[in-house]
């Protein structure tokens, strides 16, 4: 069943209630698919540049060491071994490609899943609106205290942020702004506290309701 929470002013003060849609809210959250989910979105942010030296790649080694017999010491090819000071690396990483894919229906689950979470555990607030007359960190420091947050990691979901927003938001620590088009499993999860404007909760609904 899905949750009732009260939309909140700029301000802090109830200006009335919203009922969250039961498809996207109220549904049993999968905890596997969630953490595939986040799994898939951390291994995505790979950039898989690691890269080592082989025995083919390191200078030198182009003629033995020494002879092959009666020197008393141990019997040696060339002086790019893996074992030997300035030799190669053996089966040291090579540049890849990390990224792994999730079936959209699944991307679909982990989300609902994730915010189904957050509004079990009364993690959501709806704002009216984040509308700023001009970029103002203190102003927007001010709202979000005047909400009940102060501190936690918090996630700022927004239908279009415009360059106010982005930049009063930008310094304050613990916040992340993004889109309600492009909200992911992973940030939900991170948030301790995930505020939405009713705009950014239509977006949401309409982006990935059923």
């Amino acid at each position: 069943m899905a949750n009732s929470v009260p939309v909140l002013t700029r301000g802090g003060q109830k200006s009335g209630e919203v009922t969250l849609p039961a498809a996207l809210f109220g549904v049993e959250p999968n905890e596997h698919v969630m953490y595939e989910a986040v799994r898939t979105y951390m291994a995505n942010k790979r950039t898989g540049t690691a890269s080592t030296k082989g025995r083919s790649d390191v200078r030198g080694g182009g003629r033995k060491p020494w002879r092959q017999k009666g020197t008393g010491r141990a019997r040696i090819g060339s002086s790019r071994v893996s074992h030997w000071v300035g030799g190669g690396l053996a089966f040291g990483p090579k540049p890849r490609d990390m990224g792994m894919k999730l079936p959209k229906k699944l991307k679909r689950l982990a989300l609902r899943s994730a915010l189904s979470t957050k509004a079990a555990s009364d993690q959501i607030k709806i704002l009216e609106n984040f509308e700023l007359e001009k970029v103002s960190t203190k102003e927007m420091a001010t709202i979000l205290a005047a909400i009940g947050v102060g501190g936690e990691k918090t996630l700022l979901v927004v239908p279009d942020p415009d360059k106010k927003i982005a930049l009063s938001a930008r310094n304050i620590p613990n916040v992340k702004l993004m889109r309600a088009s492009e909200i992911t499993t992973y940030h939900l999860l991170r948030a301790e506290t995930v505020v939405m404007t009713q705009g950014a909760l239509s977006t949401v609904e309409e982006v990935f309701g059923e």
